[in-house]
């Protein structure tokens, strides 16, 4: 089993923003002491509330916190920057990491973020998506001259090319022929995941997504790899859900369920994107619902996980056997509230939970 930290971050606005950073590097590197796996780390643009803009920076700033957890961006998303930038910047840091570097890439999700790059078009973010994902793994795999021209980007670079003074090429990673790869997903029958399954690459299951929708995300990895003639590989498989262990069962409702704590808090924050953005229907167990009825009672019933050690491992067992054979689980992170709970969760799942699960 991998287990993993999913960090939006998500922080209330008002709060100040510099002390909300350096809480998130603290819960990184208590991650790191406690045995987790791996810590991914999202990538947002334009909203305070998500403050980390830059994964490589921030990761790179837990390179020499840490000691053996992988260091994950979750995600960069392809289309609002050039190939050639984004190839170079991971390939640097995974140099400086040591080959401790998963590269998550997407899409994007931010409908501010979307605005703010004219990238609107969802087909079009996809088509981006693969196109640079393509043109990354052709750079890393030449030395120059490159001319690659496609329908969102042309890079060429061949008038300058001066091999014996080492200019002209773009920095190859030290883990060869690649970084792991990952994705994001969140929609049903996901065609990131059906990629994944082609690509050999690693995906994840959003923490919002329904049980019907994690379900038919192996389907299409299935299908992904059938297409591409591999062999399926469940350790490729993560699920994320929001989790949150106590000491008992009673003490943790009492803190998830608080409807002035921090998950509530959350809650409200994630359902007002989606109803901003038109998107709340893909949290509907039930289509038949109406909208005002997915609330954040609603949301922590069907997407969260808290109680005791013995509680969250056998709800997640549950869930495993319900959706499929997934061998990675990956934690949201609510770090803000109480930050002894906050961290004393992490330390339960993984020196608690983990070991219970029938599959680790």
């Amino acid at each position: 089993m991998t287990l993993g930290l999913f960090m939006m971050p998500y922080h209330d606005p008002r709060r100040d923003v510099h002390r909300a950073l350096l809480d998130d590097v603290d819960t990184a590197v208590h991650a790191d002491q406690v045995g987790f796996d791996e810590f991914w780390v999202g990538e947002h643009y334009s909203a305070p509330s998500e403050p980390i803009t830059s994964p490589f920076i921030f990761l790179a700033n837990l390179i020499a916190r840490t000691k053996r957890i992988r260091l994950c961006t979750g995600v960069i998303n392809l289309p609002n920057q050039h190939p050639a930038v984004v190839a170079a910047h991971a390939a640097l840091l995974d140099h400086l990491a040591q080959g401790r570097f998963t590269f998550g890439i997407s899409t994007g999700g931010l409908p501010s973020d979307f605005e703010l790059f004219k990238r609107t078009d969802g087909a079009e973010r996809a088509s981006m998506m693969v196109e640079s994902a393509d043109m990354i793994a052709r750079l890393w795999a030449s030395d120059g001259p490159y001319e690659l021209h496609g329908k969102h980007w042309d890079i060429s670079l061949k008038d300058f090319v001066v091999p014996e003074l080492g200019v002209g090429a773009i920095l190859k990673p030290h883990q060869r022929p690649h970084p792991p790869m990952a994705v994001s997903a969140a929609s049903p029958s996901s065609g990131s995941v059906r990629l994944a399954g082609a690509r050999g690459w690693q995906f994840i299951s959003a923490h919002f997504c329904t049980r019907a929708s994690i379900k038919s995300h192996w389907a299409a990895y299935l299908a992904g790899c059938e297409s591409a003639g591999r062999r399926p590989d469940p350790s490729a498989w993560r699920v994320a859900r929001v989790i949150h262990v106590a000491r008992d069962d009673a003490e943790a409702r009492a803190y998830v369920e608080d409807p002035a704590g921090p998950y509530y808090d959350f809650w409200r924050y994630l359902l007002g994107l989606l109803r901003r953005a038109g998107q709340i229907g893909m949290l509907k167990t039930d289509k038949t619902l109406p909208d005002d009825a997915i609330t954040p009672e609603y949301a922590l019933r069907e997407f969260a996980i808290y109680g005791s050690p013995a509680r969250v491992a056998e709800r997640l067992q549950s869930l495993r056997d319900e959706v499929g054979p997934f061998t990675g689980v990956v934690a949201l992170a609510i770090e803000f509230g109480d930050r002894r709970r906050v961290l004393d969760s992490l330390s339960l799942l993984a020196s608690e939970v983990r070991p219970a699960l029938a599959w680790a």
